[in-house]
């Protein structure tokens, strides 16, 4: 059995999700594989970004016939929940075997991005230069508005969010979001939600400054500890479970 849904207006691209099995396997413009596998997919004049979720274990596979959507179609209709915030999507499809859910597909436009924000944190916050500020105040001001749109993002991490920069500006779409919640937000929410960045803490608190003067916290100095609050305890965390495996911690 097979489970396809197409975007509106983009019913040019249903034979495309039909035969996206092989388009995949001929496809060798793999831009990031690990659990599951990107490809940049062109077709129709269109590049598209088709992500391939890994099959799931058997647990899983009744899990997401029966009790629970799949991440293929999260990813979907998330995107069209919070579009303006990401890439367009174009559609999904599932094949079921026996009964259960197999493979699974999620296509959506390739974003022009100039860099992801992990380049940008990787930089040393430079006084006497205002390029990175600039960045990272666009960025928590584009964190500002996911939140006011009630949006938590679970893995905002650095590789998960696209900057495209042009004349200055900065534009942002986040990505991989089959992991999300839509609630309203209270403070300790909203600086929770930096804590997987990885970044300075000189960074983050440009960010959470730039964060306190569109959202008018009970108090902004509060606000700012717990941002890095989060963060130093994410990165504890993380280094923690390194040192067991023997792999090398970082700041």
């Amino acid at each position: 059995m097979i489970k396809l849904i197409v975007n509106e207006g983009c019913n040019n691209f249903k034979s495309f999700l039909q035969n996206i099995e092989k388009y995949f396997t001929q496809n060798n413009q793999t831009i990031h594989k690990a659990r599951n596998e990107l490809k940049v997919i062109p077709y129709n004049n269109i590049e598209t970004i088709v992500k391939s979720f890994k099959v799931p274990n058997i647990l899983n596979k009744v899990i997401y016939t029966f009790f629970r959507d799949s991440k293929a179609k999260r990813s979907y209709e998330y995107s069209l929940k919070i579009s303006k915030f990401v890439p367009k999507a174009i559609g999904y499809i599932e094949f079921h075997k026996n009964g259960l859910l197999n493979e699974s597909y999620f296509v959506s436009e390739k974003f022009e991005y100039t860099y992801t924000i992990r380049e940008a944190l990787k930089k040393q916050l430079d006084k006497t230069d205002t390029q990175y500020d600039d960045i990272y105040k666009a960025f928590a001001e584009f964190t500002y508005h996911l939140h006011e749109d009630d949006i938590f993002h679970h893995d905002y991490s650095p590789g998960n969010i696209l900057i495209k920069e042009v004349n200055g500006k900065f534009e942002f779409k986040i990505v991989d979001i089959n992991r999300m919640s839509f609630n309203k937000l209270d403070e300790t929410k909203r600086a929770q939600n930096f804590e997987k960045l990885w970044a300075l803490d000189e960074i983050l608190e440009v960010m959470s400054d730039q964060y306190t003067k569109l959202f008018k916290t009970s108090d902004n100095e509060e606000f700012k500890k717990q941002v890095l609050y989060f963060s130093n305890k994410n990165k504890k965390i993380k280094n923690f479970k390194k040192r067991l495996k023997g792999k090398p911690v970082t700041d």
